[in-house]
């Protein structure tokens, strides 16, 4: 089968498009899937450029930690799926299983789930990792309740815009920046109620504006350590403070007197650690947000559609940022 390897730590020339053994089932409750899309997101481009995050992961591997496809074969002990099921799931990628930049993958069975009915393979292969990210954040570390103001950063990215429409089902008040008209006809389209443009005003006096000087009872950060320092003024006291990013050797001084609650968020832990209850919570997740696709209440925002063997190309655009949704690679 065809499969985009990883061949070295570095820029996106590491990409290679080459033919390898497709995958066979090794266990009863394991599923093959033919991929149809899978989903670039940063992520990939870090361990690309980082290295690996599982110890002792050998080169070369597969990235593509989402992806969207059709069963193709069972495990004589599998129960919840059919040859024939359309699946989306975030599983592999991170140099011990397989990524999803590839024509097949196998999956355990626990770990997938029936894709929403009204979507394409490719929106299905965009959503996962973003949808879980958004969800942890805001409700699981950020304990978002209806009637609360959240202020999320770059929120026509792609953890942004459907933190936005998670947070609006949820029957909260949505206060996003962005740096652009399009950006923020975009968020509005999506649901938030206030924009700020953080390339035009003072955020935190913006903020502050809004709410009566009061601040954002939760703030999420999807952008990384200097944004995340210019949210805590912006922070309601005895609020929370969320980042997907690493936050260390902060002064943290503001953030103690205001008593604030400050979280991380890192979807992948289950899978680095092997947390296989958290993992399920991640599945029951996707089953929840298909219903909300399925109802016509969220949205999946595709930006760029690649194929496989332009895997690079997509590696390039998103490492430049600024990219409203998701990027996929069609397969």
């Amino acid at each position: 089968m065809k499969a985009i390897l990883m061949t070295a730590i570095g820029d996106s020339d590491v990409l290679n498009e080459q033919e390898i053994a497709e995958p066979t089932l090794t266990k009863a409750t394991e599923i093959k899937v033919r991929l149809h899309a899978a989903g670039v997101n940063p992520v990939d481009t870090k361990i690309r450029k980082g290295g690996l995050l599982y110890p002792n992961a050998q080169l070369p591997a597969v990235l593509g930690c989402d992806g969207a496809g059709e069963v193709v074969e069972i495990g004589e002990s599998v129960t919840n799926f059919k040859i024939g099921d359309k699946v989306w799931f975030c599983n592999g990628g991170l140099g011990r299983e397989q990524g999803n930049y590839a024509e097949f993958t196998v999956i355990e069975q626990r770990w997938a789930s029936v894709m929403p009915q009204s979507i394409s393979f490719e929106n299905a292969a965009a959503a996962p990792l973003v949808l879980i990210t958004a969800w942890g954040a805001l409700f699981e570390r950020g304990l978002l309740q209806a009637g609360q103001t959240v202020l999320i950063h770059a929120g026509a990215g792609g953890v942004g815009h459907v933190a936005i429409q998670l947070a609006k089902i949820a029957g909260s008040r949505v206060i996003a920046t962005v740096s652009s008209n399009e950006k923020a006809d975009f968020v509005k389209s999506l649901g938030a109620d206030d924009i700020i443009f953080y390339n035009q005003t003072n955020v935190a006096q913006k903020i502050n504006d809004l709410t009566n000087n009061r601040g954002a009872d939760l703030v999420l950060d999807t952008v990384g350590i200097d944004v995340f320092k210019a949210s805590i003024p912006c922070t309601a006291h005895f609020g929370q403070l969320v980042t997907l990013l690493d936050a260390s050797n902060l002064d943290l001084n503001e953030a103690r007197m205001r008593n604030l609650s400050i979280g991380f968020e890192l979807m992948l832990t289950p899978m680095l650690r092997d947390l296989d209850s958290e993992r399920t919570k991640h599945v029951s997740l996707l089953k929840k947000c298909a219903e909300y696709i399925d109802a016509g209440k969220l949205k999946i925002h595709v930006s760029h559609v690649f194929r496989l063997s332009e895997s690079k190309a997509a590696h390039d655009l998103i490492e430049l940022g600024h990219t409203m949704g998701k990027i996929v690679l069609s397969i």
